[in-house]
């Protein structure tokens, strides 16, 4: 297919996105673009748009949807981005989703993905995630006693994030519910929305999306 191929994936916390886009990313040769990775390079890098966000974020504040969408912005200008991408983690609510519009044009969105996972799944998997530090390498708690808690990928310490508790995990359902949700609605309407049971093997959750991109003509 011509032109640039945006595809949006949506889902709960712990639905497999950031998993499921990185092999996606692979396949297609367009780079997975997540707003939390793109939120943490640019305060490890000291950009203008990263020492803003460092600033917000060490004041206990939420970064706004219209920094968010700059930094989305910058993204689809680099090279690697001109393509197009698989966004993860945005858009997250309605005046995102109106914002994206505006950012893509013409060449907008191609397919949203909805990978559909249980709230009693997403609990219990991110209740047992653990994450590398540094590199941000994923795993489960069962895993932790083998690699002595060091990342086997770069020798990060890893760690449980702080909204991997149970609390926190409670109140990030329920942002979703209330804000992310009713872009299912929203994209449904625009004919762009494909659900993916997320409820299985890995490779099988692969194998149903690329089922998708198939049957839409983007694999």
């Amino acid at each position: 297919m011509s032109g640039r191929v945006i595809i949006v994936v949506l889902g709960k916390q712990g639905a497999g996105k950031g998993t499921q886009c990185k092999r996606l990313a692979q396949a297609l040769a367009i780079p997975h673009v997540s707003t939390g990775d793109i939120l943490r390079a640019a305060v490890r890098d000291k950009t203008p748009l990263g020492l803003e966000v460092e600033g917000i974020l060490a004041a206990g504040g939420l970064v706004n949807d219209e920094l968010v969408g700059r930094l989305v912005r910058e993204r689809f200008t680099e090279d690697d981005a001109l393509g197009g991408a698989l966004l993860d983690g945005y858009p997250r609510n309605a005046a995102q989703a109106a914002l994206l519009e505006e950012i893509l044009g013409d060449d907008g969105i191609k397919l949203v993905l909805s990978l559909d996972v249980s709230s009693e799944l997403v609990a219990e998997r991110l209740s047992a995630r653990r994450v590398c530090q540094e590199c941000g390498a994923i795993y489960r708690d069962s895993d932790i006693e083998a690699i002595s808690g060091t990342c086997a990928n770069c020798g990060g310490d890893v760690v449980q994030r702080a909204d991997d508790q149970p609390e926190a995990i409670l109140k990030r359902l329920a942002t979703y519910e209330r804000d992310t949700a009713p872009l299912l609605t929203f994209y449904d309407d625009r004919g762009l929305l494909v659900h993916v049971d997320g409820d299985g093997e890995l490779d099988d959750v692969t194998a149903a999306i690329n089922a998708v991109l198939s049957e839409r003509g983007l694999a």
